[in-house]
């Protein structure tokens, strides 16, 4: 049973003249599918219409179903219209632009789009998207190429800031000039004129460009010299040499491990060395470390106080990323005084007074400080001896040579000279012993010297014996003596140590109380602080003492 359209178009083909046209196979729509499928066997579901057909020759409407249009053909939806016989022209291909490089992002058309509006507006093209604006008029003075002036868009609160803005810069630029103009004045007093000689006073521009960087290099020694100048205090009763030590690979080192953290090592013979030399040094510890950090370990390392000043890092010179140990500080003569170190930057400021060793690593079984005391012993000794001793001579005398086992070699050969003196002097016969000490140089008063142990000089050079093997004598003696009373009153001395400084903390922590007091109760002190009122005379009392 074919469709109603389908039939329509069937007799239209029969009723119609003969005529050249393509013949086009008709396509059933979807609603007739639909109505095809859903035929019942046996019941004829055509559409019929009430009202008689009229048959035409032109059945079918181009315009109510253009698929049906006979003048319709493929070409007509391939190529464009045109007079029939005219050759087409094809439109020249364009070179395909390359794809962009989409590995590192989406490339932005921010320049292409915002260039070709910039060329746009030059060249005085109007963008025909933009009807917002008006093409024929020309841009006014104001913002935005609006009428009103820039001022017209502007509120209070941009005029205040603008404002705010102009005095600032004024005020900025009236206290540069009056700041420079301070700083380029002359000194106020000669003193201050000599302390800067190579700023002295004028006002010419190259001066006061010097006196104005000098005050300003002032300014900041705050945060690159040391805390004070004079960083130790004067001692009336002190020894007469001083001997400056590092802390950091000298005495200990300090070292981090995954394992265990920070582990800080004792180097062997620390505690010899520092006992044997406070006899004849004035010992100072000046580490680089900060004194949170450096502070406890050398408590732990000197719980006796064998060490009279400990320095830190506030007490050196900052300059060009390095700390520098200035002796110039230490407010002692730097003829009688020599300092230990394993960096070379540390001591720039005085070389000459400087031992410099290499640093201690933790080695177990080193031996380089104590090797040390034999030398330090024996300037030790040369200073007792009066004249213009000065350690940097003697230290002169070590350059570029390794201290122990030069001073080693020197001894051995002053020791084999004196012995062969000595035989000399024992193989004349009847000659006295004051003529042998007046061949060591030395005279009669200072041949029957006493020392301290008892010895007299006279009778230990006969013994052959020279003078710095008496002098050690003496030195090893008063280390066992120190070491005895260590080990018998140490515990008893660290007790006392304790309650002294808690009984310190204790007032300070009073004085602190008494001080915060004093800003609510005025300046009248706590009723525990006053002083008890004076006793009453005897006529008062009426009694007789």
């Amino acid at each position: 049973m074919l469709s109603r359209a389908a039939t329509r178009a069937f007799h239209g083909l029969r009723t119609a003249p003969a005529l050249p046209v393509r013949r086009i196979a008709p396509v059933a729509s979807t609603s007739q599918r639909i109505r095809f499928y859903a035929k019942k066997s046996g019941k004829n579901d055509t559409f019929k219409s009430t009202k008689a057909t009229k048959a035409t020759n032109d059945p079918v409407h181009p315009n109510e179903q253009p698929e049906f249009d006979a003048a319709a053909a493929p070409e007509r939806n391939t190529t464009p219209s045109g007079q029939p016989g005219e050759p087409i022209e094809e439109a020249p291909q364009q070179p395909q632009k390359p794809l962009p490089d989409l590995r590192y992002g989406i490339p932005s058309t921010f320049g292409a789009e915002y260039g070709g509006a910039e060329a746009k507006s030059q060249k005085g093209e109007h963008d025909p998207n933009n009807v917002t604006e008006d093409p024929e008029k020309e841009p006014g003075p104001g913002r935005e190429g609006g009428e009103l002036p820039k001022s017209a868009y502007e509120t209070s609160t941009d005029r205040r800031r603008n404002k705010v803005a102009n005095w600032s810069y004024i005020a900025f630029a009236l206290a540069a000039t009056t700041g420079g103009a301070y700083l380029c004045r002359n000194w106020e007093s000669e003193e201050e004129e000599k302390k800067h000689a190579a700023a002295p006073s004028g006002w010419t521009p190259t001066l006061m460009y010097q006196r104005a960087k000098a005050r300003l290099n002032g300014e900041m020694s705050y945060y690159t010299e040391p805390t004070f100048n004079k960083l130790l205090p004067e001692v009336e009763m002190m020894p007469p040499l001083t001997l400056v030590l590092s802390l950091e690979d000298l005495l200990v080192h300090s070292e981090w491990t995954t394992k265990h953290g920070w582990r800080t090592a004792k180097r062997p013979g620390v505690d010899y060395f520092l006992r044997y030399l406070s006899q004849y040094y004035e010992l100072v510890i000046f580490t680089s470390a900060k004194s949170m950090d450096a502070d406890p370990i050398i408590r732990k390392l000197d719980p006796y106080r064998i060490v009279m000043w400990p320095l830190f890092r506030e007490a050196t010179r900052y300059e060009k990323g390095e700390y520098i140990k200035d002796l110039s500080h230490l407010n002692r003569d730097l003829s009688r005084t020599i300092i230990i170190d394993t960096d070379p930057s540390h001591v720039k400021a005085q070389p000459e007074n400087a031992i410099v060793l290499p640093k201690w690593k933790g080695q177990p079984g080193d031996k380089g400080l104590v090797a040390l005391i034999p030398f330090l012993e024996y300037l030790a000794m040369l200073q007792q001896g009066g004249g213009n001793f000065d350690v940097r001579h003697a230290l002169k005398s070590m350059e570029g040579q390794e201290i122990p086992e030069e001073f080693a070699r020197r001894e051995a050969k002053l020791r084999a000279e004196h012995l062969k003196n000595l035989e000399a002097e024992k193989a004349k016969k009847g000659k006295k012993l004051g003529s042998f000490v007046g061949a060591l140089g030395l005279n009669s008063k200072q041949g029957q010297m006493v020392l301290a142990d008892g010895t007299n000089m006279s009778e230990g050079l006969a013994q052959g014996k020279m003078m710095i093997d008496m002098f050690r004598d003496i030195g090893r003696k008063q280390y066992e003596t120190m070491d005895k009373e260590i080990r018998e009153n140490g515990e008893k001395w660290l007790k006392e140590m304790a309650e002294e400084e808690k009984k310190f903390q204790e007032e300070q922590m009073k004085n602190m109380k008494s001080g915060a007091m004093s800003w609510f109760g005025g300046s009248a002190a706590a009723p525990s602080q006053q002083p008890p009122p004076p006793a009453a005379p005897a006529s008062e009392t009426g009694k007789t003492p």
